[in-house]
Parts: C-alpha cells; sequence; structure tokens
C-alpha cells in the first residue's frame, strides 16, 4: 500500500518500510488487515507491527525525526471515512532494531476531550479540562436562518444547546525551527454544532516532543471564513 526507505534503526544504513493490507482494488479503496513491515537492511530480517486498528482508506507511510535523536521515526496515518472524518495515526521508534510507540491516536483522543455548549448573544463555548482552556467562538455571521432556530430576538438561547469537538481528524508533521530537522505535530479536530454537518471550526494542537512523550507547546481554536 506504502512504503519508504530511510535508516529508521540507527546503524548507517538504509531500511525499508512497508505497510500491506488486504485490499480490493487500488491502495486508495478501503483495506483490512493493515500492518507494518520493517526490512534491516543490513540484515535483511522483517519485523511485523499489527494494530488494534487496522482497517481504512489511503493508507500511508511518513519517516521523520519526532524524538530529537536524529534516527527517522515511523508515522503511520489512515482514513476511517465516513461522515465523522476521524484518522487512526500511530508513531513508532525502531532505534537499534527496538519497536517504541511514540504516539497513539486513541490514548491522544482519550487525553484531548471538549465540552461545547452555545451561550446567549450568539456565543459558543469550547471547554478544555485538560489542559484548562476555554475558547469563545462568534457565531453571529451564521446568518438569521440559522441563529433564529437557537436563539430568539433578543439573541438568548431558547433552550441550552450543545455541540462537540469530534476525535482526531488529522495529524501532520511540520518542522517549526530551523535550527533542526525534527518535526513536530500538528493535531486536528473538528468542531461541531448539534449536527455533524454544522462545522464551527477545528482544535489545533502544536505537539512538542519533550523528554520521553509528546506535550503541547500550543492549544487554538480556529475558524473558517
Amino acid at each position: 500500500m506504502d512504503w519508504k526507505t530511510g535508516d529508521v534503526n540507527g546503524d548507517g544504513i538504509l531500511d525499508t518500510v512497508y505497510l500491506y493490507g488486504n485490499v480490493d482494488g487500488s491502495p486508495s479503496i478501503f483495506a483490512d488487515n493493515i500492518t507494518l513491515v520493517i526490512r534491516d537492511g543490513w540484515s535483511n530480517k522483517s519485523t511485523i507491527v499489527h494494530f488494534k486498528n487496522n482497517a481504512g482508506y489511503n493508507a500511508r507511510l511518513f519517516l521523520g525525526d519526532f524524538n530529537k535523536n536524529h534516527i527517522p521515526d515511523i508515522m503511520v496515518s489512515i482514513d476511517t471515512g465516513g461522515s465523522g472524518g476521524y484518522g487512526i495515526f500511530y508513531i513508532y521508534s525502531f532505534k537499534n532494531n527496538n519497536l517504541t510507540e511514540l504516539f497513539n491516536f486513541d490514548k491522544y483522543n482519550e487525553e484531548y476531550k471538549f465540552q461545547l455548549n452555545y451561550a446567549d448573544f450568539y456565543k459558543v463555548r469550547v471547554e478544555s479540562h485538560s489542559p484548562n482552556r476555554l475558547f469563545i467562538i462568534d457565531i453571529s455571521t451564521k446568518g438569521p436562518d440559522y441563529l433564529s432556530e437557537y436563539y430568539d430576538a433578543n439573541g438568548l438561547l431558547k433552550k441550552p444547546i450543545e455541540g462537540g469537538v469530534l476525535a482526531l481528524g488529522a495529524v501532520y508533521p511540520i518542522i517549526t525551527t530551523n535550527k533542526s530537522y525534527n518535526f513536530d505535530l500538528v493535531a486536528l479536530q473538528r468542531i461541531i454544532g448539534p449536527t455533524n454537518v454544522d462545522t464551527l471550526g477545528y482544535v489545533e494542537n502544536l505537539l512538542s516532543w519533550k523528554g520521553s512523550q509528546f506535550h503541547s507547546n500550543r492549544l487554538s481554536v480556529s475558524i473558517p471564513f
């Protein structure tokens, strides 16, 4: 389904990383039993990695140094499809042929949870308890048809309205400093109103490796024009 070459174990010899899966059609079509295979360039031995979540679309690989040890790590991304637009994301280190998980989308989704409540005067509150953050989105430009469904003529809520912040939809590797070539991550979660088609914006989380795990450097909310 995808393959990349890079010295992922740090021995100075290029290794080959593959994604295999059961595919009915082209690799962009749905596949299951998606499996990571790392072939050591020196010994030609293979290490096989099975995922808890191993089915989806457009399975792909990215090699880059995330944990700042000057050895490329292995990022696996899989789209789940459907209206939610969720994604499956794993990152592994393979230094000295030892497999270590650096990022797991399930663990991320458990850690970064949000509450969304509509407020009076065409505002939406997006709250996070870990870390402790509050964002206010102005929805006054949504138009009278939309607003009149939830607000009276004085801008007061007719009744309590909740929305939500969905699980991870995208994770992008980026370089944020020219002083090094290690990668950070930008994690995106879609903010929705009472229905899934009502996109209000996105939670953007800039993650950097510190010590033994990724930490949030900047948590923000963006809104579409």
